[in-house]
């Protein structure tokens, strides 16, 4: 129809959960869905268009629609597609991204009672917000008209708690979940559910502290958020926008030396994984951060382009709309420290387990964040906290943290236990 080049990407999906409350079926859901986007570029003009509609008709009407459309946009001097010579090639080693299991509803009403029983076998919990069980599917395929054609599949299971601890104004609540690639690998229901409970009966009592500077400790469930803030600012579009706290300070010590960060597309069974980015790149193994120092910037077609980098297979893609960035499979090396020899020498600080609000700025690095948790004297976990803000710059926070030891893969970005000194700290 006229376009001098396009790609095409399509999605479809299907899940099952089936949740409980109280030990009753409270609900039980499936879902399936399916997509598919087209992207034409006439020239430097190019649009985008989407539909769930894959009869041979509606996929020309949707092609005939977007070239119509791009011939009306303004010129992008750095949209394309990946060429050729860019684009992944040859086999595909099995990453392991589904199990084929399928469990029946029977088999996820079981694991979803077996969490929330648990849970509400902890000594302290008062109540139930509920416990659930999901399995879903997915494929992924992606055709250029540059010369890539490649289509990947993928599964997930997942098992979560969430209960209420304590009575009228001391009611607190908290959650566990997991989620894994094989169902194999999913812990036992009760476990998730013992931990909910204990999680949600430590924060009764929740009191407030003096404000200051002091150490704040990162719980790993919350301290990948932290990582997430130093990605979204690598990622080149940030950077051509000029909209990143890390412009300028390519060469600067952010880290400690012996801090490392690293990504792992190939990693098997991840919840990242893959082999070829949005755009048909080969994702690699590498270190983000290494000595302390970011190696690069994050690029896709376009903003490679737009800051004349080199692609390096983190572009992400949906159905619909142009590429943006996401890596994969992203970790903190561990310390050498134990949590506990972590904190050791804390006279007063806070141990925080969960973050509130959004308060981050990722053009200045400021950092601001409602948070709660433990309370920290003498080396010691001591009494909850709850209500206290935390606040300091992403760089300033960056050069004092220190890890622990006790790293583990469970969530596609994952962290140690880490801890930040000199932290602003808003309590009483």
């Amino acid at each position: 129809m006229g376009a001098d080049a396009a790609d095409a990407a399509a999605r479809a999906s299907a899940s099952e959960s089936v949740s409980v409350r109280l030990g009753k079926l409270e609900e039980v859901e499936r879902s399936e869905s399916e997509e598919i986007g087209l992207r034409v570029f006439v020239g430097r003009r190019s649009a985008s268009i989407s539909t769930s509609d894959f009869a041979p008709e509606g996929l020309r009407a949707l092609a005939e629609r977007a070239v119509e459309m791009a011939r009306l946009a303004p010129e992008d001097p750095y949209g394309g597609l990946a060429p050729a010579d860019a684009l992944f090639a040859g086999d595909a080693p099995d990453l392991q991204l589904n199990d084929g299991a399928e469990p029946g509803p029977a088999d996820l009403r079981a694991a979803a009672l077996a969490s929330e029983d648990a849970a509400r076998a902890v000594a302290g919990v008062t109540n139930s917000n509920g416990g659930s069980a999901a399995a879903a599917r997915s494929v992924f395929g992606l055709v250029t008209s540059s010369g890539f054609a490649r289509a990947h599949a993928g599964g997930s299971h997942t098992l979560s708690a969430s209960v209420v601890a304590g009575e009228g104004s001391e009611k607190q609540t908290d959650y566990a979940y997991r989620t894994q690639r094989h169902l194999a690998d999913l812990p036992a229901p009760e476990g998730i559910g013992r931990e909910a409970g204990e999680r949600a009966v430590r924060k009764v009592g929740s009191g407030s502290l003096p404000s200051g500077k002091m150490p704040v400790v990162f719980d790993p469930r919350v301290g990948g958020g932290i990582l997430g803030h130093l990605l979204g600012a690598m990622s080149a579009p940030a950077i051509a926008r000029k909209a990143s706290f890390l412009l300028g300070r390519e060469d600067e010590q952010l880290f400690d030396t012996a801090i490392t960060i690293a990504e792992d597309p190939h990693r098997l069974r991840g919840l990242r994984s893959r082999h070829y980015d949005g755009e048909g790149v080969p994702s690699c193994p590498r270190a983000l951060v290494e000595q302390g120092k970011v190696t690069g910037w994050m690029t896709n077609v376009a903003s490679a382009a737009q800051l004349d980098l080199a692609l390096t297979g983190h572009a992400s893609r949906g159905a619909g709309g142009s590429p943006g960035i996401a890596p994969a499979n992203v970790f903190m090396h561990a310390g050498a420290l134990s949590v506990a020899e972590l904190i050791a020498d804390i006279e007063d600080g806070v141990f925080v387990t969960d973050l509130f609000g959004q308060g981050v700025n990722l053009v200045t690095g400021d950092y601001s964040r409602g948070a709660s948790g433990l309370r920290i004297r003498n080396g010691e976990l001591a009494g909850p906290v709850a209500e206290i803000t935390i606040a300091g710059t992403l760089p300033e926070m960056f050069r004092a943290l220190v890890p622990a030891n006790d790293l583990a893969f469970e969530r596609g970005i994952d962290v140690p236990t880490f801890r930040i000194d000199g932290m602003s700290v808003a309590g009483e």
